[in-house]
């Protein structure tokens, strides 16, 4: 009696890492790591690797992971920054340069963090901050905050 067929396999899709041989486009202390450990493998056992260059180039993979650290804290800090000028625009006159062109100006009521640049609402317009272009004290008391 014969057999009866197999069905054919299905697969679902698998993601794929990118290939082995795709070079890197930045420098972090992985590649780093690797260059070392590689140099270290390599060296010729009759004249191994000066231990003061040793140092040096460890000491030069500390430095580096901590200028990362910081160019990251201080684009947190820059944002954060943003947000606060932002803040500080509400109840003041502010000026801006609209979408089309022609300068205009009105009371801060609002601020909106929901995008990448905080928006301010001006004269009921939402109006990004680095469109605003200068600001001063009303000569009317501010409208009321709301929840």
């Amino acid at each position: 009696m014969p057999a009866p067929p197999i069905p054919a396999a299905t697969f679902a899709p698998v993601e794929t890492a990118p290939a082995a041989g795709t070079p890197k486009q930045t420098m972090d202390s992985e590649v780093f790591m690797s260059l070392l450990v590689s140099q270290l493998r390599n060296q010729d056992p009759s004249a191994p690797m000066d231990t003061n260059e040793m140092i040096s180039q460890t000491t030069e993979l500390a430095m580096m992971e901590k200028i990362t650290t910081m160019t990251g804290m201080s684009e947190e800090n820059f944002y954060l920054q943003m947000r606060s000028s932002a803040a500080a625009l509400l109840g003041n006159e502010v000026s801006y340069t609209g979408t089309d062109g022609v300068d205009a100006r009105g009371i801060a009521t609002a601020v909106s963090y929901s995008g990448p640049v905080p928006t301010v609402t001006i004269g009921g317009r939402s109006v990004p901050l680095d469109l605003v272009s200068g600001v001063g004290a009303t000569s009317s008391p501010a409208p009321p905050a709301t929840a």
